[in-house]
């Protein structure tokens, strides 16, 4: 049986400027997360690699956008 899941936008995003953005959504104990322009590709993580992946992410672990 299929489920609808519930795609959450970033706030950030500007919404119908071209531009993509990070996509959330929870499902039973994991977060998954998508691009919106290849919503095919997903990730899904626990909330602990989540916060951890974040942290990285704020500490400049994986270099500079």
């Amino acid at each position: 049986m299929s489920h609808s899941i519930d795609w959450q936008k970033s706030s950030f995003s500007g919404g119908g400027d071209g531009n993509s953005c990070v996509e959330l959504a929870a499902q039973n104990s994991l977060i998954r997360l998508r691009e919106s322009d290849d919503p095919g590709t997903e990730l899904a993580v626990t909330p602990a690699q989540l916060g951890r992946l974040l942290g990285g992410v704020k500490g400049g672990q994986f270099g500079e956008a």
